[in-house]
């Protein structure tokens, strides 16, 4: 019997680039058989300005609210037509960021879909404190789009990292995206390099580390890759020198999803989590897929 596909929830703020979101989440369900839900949540601070200006219990306070529902109930109904998929509405008001935990624990998510820059409270999740709360704390995948959901995803670029952990991230890759080609990349760099240069270590020596950890990268990449069934022909090797996210983002126009952990060691940590994940959001053009993981998952694997 074939294990049902983990719900899928979508946030969206009425901008353009949310309704990318809800559509390719509509996308995803579709092809996926997930039950979907589309949440939207007026912010407990806009209400707050409201009510200083207009006082409480003013009747724009009830249209504001009212608006909102109409605007989430007819982003369903079209998504519903387009894509033949059922769509259910969440409308709320309060913190955004503990909302929308609270529904993906409600429902035991398997994916939460935003848009990667947005009107509101999208931009700054991505781009402030609560997308690194959002992030640090969700147990499931977070899907940020930033292009139109014109077909599915077709070439994923994963970032693979040096530890346990990678697998997790390549697998949550496959699950959202079963019928993409993965390109597994990895990026190595021998620690202080330069200052080896400069404490005198000959060149001989320095190249030794370099061949070393690009052995150490490939011969990682490839395992990762047999332990999660793919053969040699199943996807692309991609072993570069330098730092993760600048390789990513140089990579990734072949792509139209890059696959990211959200916890591991070294570099993928480091992107999600430091000033790293700055550089490849404001960087990057493609669909971000940040997949959680965690060590003992993977020690236990």
């Amino acid at each position: 019997m074939t294990t049902p596909a983990a719900p899928i929830l979508a946030a969206t703020d009425f901008s353009t680039l949310s309704r990318h979101a809800a559509d390719r989440a509509a996308r995803l369900a579709r092809e996926s058989g997930a039950a979907l839900s589309l949440i939207h949540v007026t912010s407990a601070g806009a209400l707050q300005e409201l009510r200083q200006w207009l006082g409480a219990g003013h009747a724009m306070e009830q249209q504001l609210l009212a608006g909102a529902q109409a605007q989430l109930a007819a982003l369903a109904d079209t998504l519903a037509a387009q894509h033949a998929v059922s769509v259910r509405t969440v409308e709320a008001a309060g913190a955004v960021p503990e909302i929308v935990e609270d529904e993906l624990r409600r429902l035991g998510a398997g994916l939460l879909v935003l848009g990667a820059r947005g009107a509101g409270f999208l931009r700054r999740l991505v781009l402030g404190t609560t997308s690194e709360r959002l992030l640090r704390r969700s147990h499931c995948p977070v899907l940020l789009v930033r292009q139109p959901a014109h077909a599915s995803y077709r070439r994923i670029l994963v970032g693979l990292d040096q530890s346990p952990v990678a697998m997790q991230v390549l697998a949550v890759a496959r699950r959202v995206a079963p019928a993409a080609r993965p390109v597994l990349l990895s990026a190595y760099q021998v620690p202080f390099q330069e200052e080896l240069r400069f404490a005198g270590v000959d060149a001989a020596t320095v190249e030794h580390y370099r061949h070393q950890a690009r052995l150490r990268a490939t011969q990682h990449l490839h395992t990762v890759a047999t332990h999660a069934g793919l053969a040699p022909g199943d996807y692309e090797a991609l072993i570069t020198e330098g730092d993760a996210s600048q390789r990513i983002v140089e990579y990734e126009l072949d792509c139209d999803l890059v696959v990211l952990g959200k916890h591991g060691h070294s570099t993928v940590e480091d992107l999600l989590l430091g000033g790293v994940n700055q550089h490849v959001l404001a960087e990057g053009r493609v669909d971000m897929l940040v997949a959680p993981t965690t060590t003992a998952a993977a020690s236990a694997a």
